[in-house]
């Protein structure tokens, strides 16, 4: 049976090299990615709010100021 053996530091600069090669090559993906976890913390933060806050009816959501 084969036994792989890697140096630590060999790994850790060809993971480097991916993640600058993806950051160069793919931006809009690394934009999309970043944009859906804002979308996600603010939705979350809503939630809270939301749970945390009085409860009003239908009707007075849907009321003209």
């Amino acid at each position: 049976m084969a036994t792989a053996t890697f140096d630590e530091e060999k790994l850790k600069d060809l993971l480097k090299a991916a993640l600058v090669e993806v950051l160069e090559e793919r931006r809009d993906l690394v934009q999309d990615i970043v944009k859906e976890a804002i979308e996600d913390v603010a939705l979350s933060c809503a939630i809270e709010q939301g749970l945390s806050s009085e409860s009003v009816s239908r009707s007075e959501v849907f009321e003209r100021s």
